[in-house]
């Protein structure tokens, strides 16, 4: 992420992402692996105005808010670098689907941060920024375990464990198509129904849970090899633990059936579930377009293609 610095505004920019293996095992420690996804960008911008501080994002324009999650990344962010709460109106702007696990509150937080920063002319190192984003996030989502914080901030892929990143190597030509299926979920929701099985029925979650990590393993080393009928392997797994879990929709299960029919070597659902989006693993470009057209005319909202050689 970058920001641009003039005397009268300050910029901001973040990204998508979406997980690739991991999900929902993260919170509990476990490795996850997120892939940017550049093409679905957010940018605030800040500038000083007379008057209370104002918030204006594409779904909500108003006084900062306690309550609200963007808000208290503005507040935060303003006592962090010791301006007052008034006298800063704060826009942001982007193409990041809400409510679809791709980390859109994350990545407008991210951006938030540093416009504010920016308009103050603070730089703020990595753990500064981290920490006033998951300010933040834990408004939206309660217990955040930090992925998105930092996969929406990030060029390159990340494997999070328990807070601590790491960017693995990709040495891998398969392409990945990531499709809305236009339900909404709740990651809050989604991440304590998990957490509500895993209660009742401890045994079998903790095995569920071990097994997801496995795959993500696996799943790292898939890419560093180019192992691609392998990594596709290991997404349809991790998809049937994640059902069992309560993360999945009929919406998921719908697209992720299309894209198999249409040659995805491997498909599930990426973020919280519940609705929201799925990745899939396309052999090559080529794979990829005829997959995401069949995917849009079975109703996603939309798709987006991430070439995992970009990373390389």
């Amino acid at each position: 992420m970058t920001t641009e610095h003039t005397a009268a505004t300050g910029r901001g920019f973040a990204h998508a992402k979406a997980i690739l293996l991991g999900e929902h095992a993260v919170v509990y420690g476990s490795p996850a692996v997120a892939l940017p996804i550049p093409s679905l960008r957010v940018e605030a911008t800040a500038r000083r105005i007379d008057g209370a501080s104002v918030l204006d994002t594409e779904i909500s324009l108003g006084p900062l808010d306690a309550s609200d999650p963007l808000g208290t990344t503005v507040l935060e962010t303003l006592a962090h670098v010791g301006a007052a709460p008034a006298g800063v109106e704060v826009v942001v702007r982007g193409t990041l689907p809400i409510g679809r696990g791709l980390g859109s509150s994350a990545a407008a937080a991210n951006a938030i941060v540093d416009a504010v920063a920016d308009l103050h002319g603070v730089a703020l190192d990595d753990a500064d920024r981290f920490e006033l984003v998951q300010r933040g996030e834990r408004v939206a989502h309660g217990t955040p375990s930090g992925l998105d914080a930092r996969a929406t901030s990030s060029s390159t892929p990340i494997l999070f464990t328990a807070g601590r990143v790491e960017h693995p190597p990709i040495r891998f030509g398969g392409s990945f198509v990531v499709a809305d299926t236009g339900a909404r979920g709740s990651t809050r929701k989604a991440v304590a129904d998990v957490r509500a099985f895993v209660e009742v029925h401890p045994e079998r979650g903790r095995a569920l849970l071990a097994e997801l990590e496995r795959l993500t393993v696996a799943g790292v080393a898939d890419l560093a090899a180019d192992r691609r009928d392998d990594l596709g392997t290991r997404m349809n797994a991790a998809q049937v633990v994640l059902d069992e879990l309560g993360a999945g929709h009929p919406a998921i299960t719908a697209l992720i059936a299309v894209a198999a029919a249409n040659g995805a070597l491997g498909a599930k659902l990426t973020g919280g579930g519940q609705g929201g989006c799925i990745i899939t693993l396309a052999a090559d470009p080529a794979s990829a377009r005829r997959i995401s057209q069949a995917l849009l005319e079975a109703g996603a909202l939309g798709t987006w293609t991430i070439d995992a050689e970009d990373y390389a």
